[in-house]
């Protein structure tokens, strides 16, 4: 039985859900969809310069989980810009939450979380 998927905190929601290139109508595109997830840690590392470990704590996952995910959105959005494609963003594992704050840094993202801190 594989282990249970916990999920993501991100800090909000993008301004625009989706992009496209100019003059091309968004029916005639192919779409790469980037998850919630993934949009939060590029917003964590590339917009605001945080280190992997900073940026991993702010989500509430490990270090490498937090590499795997902002390589995965790497990797997305370059095929959309050489491709040109649209890029939606939605969906995910994901919590709406604001900024770890205080000396407890544990993720509690799911009951087995909340279950192991109560």
């Amino acid at each position: 039985m594989p282990r249970p998927f916990c999920r993501r905190r991100i800090q909000g929601f993008p301004a625009a859900p989706v992009f496209k290139p100019a003059g091309v109508p968004l029916r005639d595109l192919e779409e790469v969809v980037l998850a919630l997830d993934e949009y939060e840690a590029i917003r964590l590392a590339d917009l605001n310069g945080l280190y992997q470990e900073q940026a991993s704590e702010e989500m509430g996952v490990s270090r490498t989980t937090f590499s795997r995910i902002v390589d995965a959105a790497h990797r997305k959005i370059a095929d959309a810009i050489v491709h040109g494609k649209a890029i939606r963003i939605e969906g995910g594992p994901v919590i709406e939450e604001g900024p770890v704050t205080g000396t407890d840094r544990r993720p509690r993202c799911c009951e087995r979380h909340a279950k192991q801190k109560g």
